[in-house]
């Protein structure tokens, strides 16, 4: 485990304890309905709100309370105490395949493949719907990890049609591709993956899937330099989509082997408009020149080439810009934060957002599991620390409110009652030495019996009041003592947050890095393109000048 993710634990482990014993679960419980515990923290948990769902844990009631009382501990890094409530919840009649599950991860994390195998085994028998279908994928994979393709076929061959089986197929496809050099194989797993994702009712992630496998599917078609099917595939990836720049390159280059250059270069063209971050933009500006060379226009060849050199300095000039932006500013604000401000809301993304380098860079960095654990790393503590200022503003107001009835004064209300009831017992008095009826008596017995009662309460005041004064002196000091341990947690999360940032930061200028090697790399193809273009136009005008 990594320094970063220990002290995020740390952290979380000890917000864990003051949501579960202090004010803010009080809030929660106000805020939320008991019966909308179990829904509200599911769904806090599934969103990767953490610090929502902590709260929440103690008030959940009813058979799904271990399970997601588990769930908060996995959350917040307590692995040893949630092993023994999972197992407890497979034990029981409900949630045992989502209870088997977590602890096959946690075998598997911790490097015991047997134990994860046995565990997937156990959802697989007792459960159903896509938490089975994900064990299924987890033991497809281990077999295909140990190079059994058959073992893992018949995994994958069990399972229902989806997402989960398309994602199977296509990670057997692209070992069929390593290992053979005919891509039968590897093509036919790539179409029964593509006819189990058309069957994901989740229609964006169908979508985005089904891109990848036509764009793997055009690359071995045109490895094959079988061009009319790698178009055929090829055509079908969205236009508004991330792999749509690569898919454009290798689209052109099928057209361009087939002798069609207009069309190759309108292709390229197209994939030009992009970012250079994505993968196949460098490559496309490379291939306009190659277009023009190939159709017989070496002038626009070099003006070709010469227009991807300078886009490739200008990248490698955006890319140090970058980096100093990362040194200064830290890559979340960098990359992340920046990348979703003002001008592009997210819900209004198209294909022109995918235009900005910033969110380009972006997508690129976030396409490692390495990356994104690293982001929201620094996400999670971004929301752990706003969680600990807002309860602490809570408990500023709350001890404010003690302080003043602390200090109310109180003994100067109790005189100016005293002395009215005073009043009111000599004026019934001066009353009573007057002659008066009967009836006028009686009523006037019963202001008495009801003063006296008044004055027996109001010399109790006193008493009452200390036994108060008491209760507030000790609400005031756990209040206070819970802004101390809050005041210490943020110090924790704090400290977190610095070593989290420091690692993100750490690897996205990795990222810079080697992204600035790629740019150098291709700006050396342009140039040697170009020397070579000059070295022809020479020979051509020394054979022009000899005849």
């Amino acid at each position: 485990m990594t320094g970063p993710v220990r002290t995020v634990h740390c952290a979380a482990r000890a917000l864990l304890v003051f949501c579960t014993l202090a004010v803010p679960q009080a809030g929660a419980s106000e805020s939320v309905p008991t019966e909308l515990a179990a829904g509200v923290t599911r769904f806090a948990l599934d969103t990767g709100n953490v610090a929502q769902a902590i709260p929440l844990a103690g008030q959940v009631k009813g058979d799904s309370a271990d399970y997601l009382s588990a769930r908060v501990l996995l959350a917040s890094g307590q692995t040893s105490e949630a092993k023994p409530l999972l197992e407890r919840v497979f034990n029981s009649n409900v949630h045992r395949a989502e209870a088997a599950l977590e602890l096959a991860r946690l075998a598997e994390a911790g490097g015991n493949q047997v134990e994860a195998d046995r565990w997937y085994q156990e959802v697989v028998r007792t459960g159903f719907g896509e938490v089975r279908q994900r064990a299924l994928l987890n033991l497809a994979e281990t077999q295909r990890h140990q190079g059994k393709a058959d073992r893992a076929g018949q995994y994958l061959a069990s399972m229902d049609d989806g997402y989960w089986a398309a994602v199977g197929y296509m990670n057997l496809a692209g070992d069929f591709a390593q290992d053979d050099l005919d891509p039968s194989r590897a093509l036919v797993s790539l179409r029964v993956a593509m006819a189990m994702a058309a069957k994901d009712p989740d229609s964006a992630r169908s979508a985005d899937l089904r891109d990848q496998l036509y764009l793997r599917a055009g690359y071995l078609s045109v490895r094959n330099q079988d061009y009319d099917k790698a178009t055929d595939f090829l055509e079908k990836v969205s236009l508004e989509s991330y792999y749509t720049p690569q898919a454009l390159y290798l689209h052109g280059f099928a057209l361009s082997e087939k002798g069609n250059h207009r069309a190759a270069m309108q292709s390229w063209h197209r994939a030009k408009k992009f970012p250079l971050a994505f993968p196949g933009v460098a490559d496309a500006w490379i291939g306009m020149g190659r277009g023009y060379d190939l159709a017989g226009y070496p002038g626009q060849a070099g003006e070709a080439w010469l227009a991807a050199n300078a886009a490739y300095e200008g990248e490698r000039v955006t890319l140090g810009k970058l980096a100093e932006r990362i040194r200064a500013e830290g890559a979340y604000k960098a990359l992340v934060a920046d990348a979703r401000g003002a001008d592009t809301q997210w819900f209004l993304a198209d294909s022109r957002t995918l235009t900005q380098p910033r969110l380009a860079y972006l997508l690129r960095f976030l396409e490692s599991a390495e990356g994104q654990a690293a982001v929201g790393r620094v996400a999670r503590l971004d929301d752990l620390a706003f969680s600990l200022e807002s309860s602490k503003h809570d408990l500023d107001v709350f001890i404010g409110a003690l302080e003043n009835n602390h200090h109310g004064g109180g003994g100067g209300q109790r005189a100016a009652l005293q002395e009215q009831q005073d009043t009111l017992t000599r004026q019934l008095e001066q009353l009573t030495d007057r002659p008066l009826s009967a009836d006028h008596i009686a009523r006037l017995r019963q202001l008495q019996r009801l003063l006296q009662s008044g004055g027996q309460r109001l010399s109790s005041l006193p008493r009452r009041e200390a036994g108060r004064q008491e209760q507030l002196r000790d609400n005031l000091a756990e209040a206070r003592q819970l802004r101390d341990e809050i005041s210490s947690l943020q110090t924790r999360v704090s400290k977190a947050r610095t070593r989290a940032a420091d690692y993100l930061d750490e690897k996205a200028l990795a990222l810079v890095a080697a992204e600035q090697q790629r740019m150098a790399h291709s700006l050396d193809k342009t140039e040697q393109q170009i020397a070579h273009l000059y070295e022809y136009l020479a020979l051509e005008n020394i054979g022009e000048a000899a005849r």
